[in-house]
């Protein structure tokens, strides 16, 4: 029985990965697309795409970071049977989104006169990069209905919907790219306008779906503000903000250390982070599904249920990053050439994927112990890890290597190396040393 049990465990953690998987990576194959697209018009254009994509992640953090406590509270509900309040959670995501959305909506879009000025972008891209950022913070209220209320459908272990409406909105995106770009002759512009038609849709789609959901429905009218669920999900989303935030800014203050090396130099890291993102998507995807399953697991008190998943996900995603490692190190120049025909942008990017190919099973495992410390609720200690790898690693060792030392683009990529290894042994560490099932009991007796 018990090893049936474990198969029925594992394959639940796959059946609800793949939707993810599939629909992380066939988005990014269809972002490579769009920033082939783009790379086509010129360096200055990919620079101008590229220079805001940190901030871009900023933002998203704050959509995650509600997503994270939603998938936790919302999970752990199911798990219980506790139908009732999955319904107050729902009613409280359509808050969360309208006040989160809007807020930062205005900001960014306020703000987008002086932000590649914030990045030291080059005066020559400025303006494009200005203008690119402005327009496709416009829908942001949408892009946070397309995170947020995604990751409740993937708490009651609907994974297939999201995937499905992320791949329509992508493939919509390609599309009014290429008739934007090329057929309107607009360009960057164009780029963006795709991006913010597409991303409007999908949130649209997405809020519906879930509104329709046998498990998540709930009435629209009359909304109440719910205190025990607000403070709940400030309790776990506040520090995986947190979390996000640090990092993401980290990103921002290292992408413009990279940008003051100059274009090409700037160009290539873009690409470069823009290609290795196909292969590490895999461990995103079983962070999701382990997230979910822990969380029902929890729900469900059933602490040997919670191990087995805990074991089965570390190993699966620790293997599987080891595989993408090895394709991303022998096809390193090949990715690079998709985006750009830049000879030395292909030489510098090439160079810097074969060295951080070397850390993905790491990353996987960084990766994966995120997941089950989201599922768990427990998300302080990510912060304090995120924030002493990105500040105290990354971003300390990169200042010394471009404004003391004047070294390449390749050193400034072994300082992303030491941050992600040090970030993966510093969270993994104390779940495998008996604390899991510490921080079990303890989610299990705030429910």
């Amino acid at each position: 029985m018990e090893k049936l049990e474990q198969r029925r465990n594992l394959k639940s953690l796959i059946v609800l990965a793949i939707p993810v998987i599939l629909e992380q990576i066939l988005t990014t194959l269809l972002q490579y697309v769009d920033t082939a697209m783009v790379g086509r018009l010129g360096a200055a254009a990919t620079a101008s795409v590229s220079l805001t994509t940190s901030v871009n992640w900023l933002i998203g953090s704050s959509f995650s970071a509600i997503g994270v406590a939603v998938v936790a509270i919302v999970s752990a509900a199911y798990g219980a049977g506790d139908r009732d309040k999955i319904k107050r959670i729902s009613s409280q995501i359509i808050i969360y989104v309208a006040a989160v959305g809007l807020v930062i909506g205005a900001l960014a879009v306020g703000l987008s006169p002086v932000i590649p000025v914030w990045m030291q972008a080059d005066v020559s891209i400025q303006r494009q990069a200005s203008v690119y950022f402005g327009i496709i913070s416009i829908p942001l209220v949408f892009r946070a209905s397309t995170v947020i209320c995604a990751c409740a459908l993937r708490a009651v272990k609907d994974t297939r919907t999201p995937f499905v409406i992320n791949l329509l909105a992508n493939i919509l995106n390609v599309i009014l790219n290429y008739l934007l770009i090329y057929t309107a002759g607009l360009g960057v512009t164009g780029a963006a306008i795709a991006t913010a038609v597409s991303s409007a849709l999908a949130g649209m789609a997405m809020f519906i779906v879930m509104m329709r959901s046998r498990v998540l429905r709930c009435e629209i009218r009359p909304l109440r503000f719910d205190r025990d669920i607000f403070h709940e999900t400030v309790r776990i989303g506040l520090p995986a903000l947190a979390t996000s935030t640090a990092s993401c800014l980290g990103h921002i203050v290292f992408a413009s250390l990279v940008s003051s090396m100059g274009t090409t130099v700037f160009a290539a890291h873009s690409i470069a982070l823009s290609a290795e993102t196909l292969f590490y998507l895999p461990g995103y995807g079983l962070r999701s599904a382990t997230s979910t399953l822990i969380g029902i697991s929890v729900g469900e008190d059933d602490h040997d249920k919670f191990k087995v998943i805990e074991r089965q996900s570390v190993i699966l995603t620790v293997v599987m990053m080891a595989v993408t490692g090895l394709l991303l190190f022998l096809f390193a120049e090949p990715m690079m050439r998709i985006f750009t025909p830049d000879e030395e942008v292909i030489r510098q990017g090439s160079r810097v994927l074969r060295l951080i190919a070397v850390s993905e099973p790491l990353f996987g495992l960084m990766i994966v112990s995120e997941g089950i410390y989201y599922g768990l609720g427990q998300t302080k200690i990510t912060f304090i890890v995120a924030t002493t790898g990105s500040w105290g690693i990354r971003i300390l060792s990169t200042v010394i290597c471009v404004h003391v030392l004047h070294t390449t683009l390749f050193e400034v990529w072994i300082c992303m190396f030491a941050d992600n290894a040090f970030r993966a042994l510093a969270m993994a560490i104390p779940l495998f040393s008996g604390l899991d099932s510490k921080y079990f009991s303890k989610r299990r007796q705030s429910l």
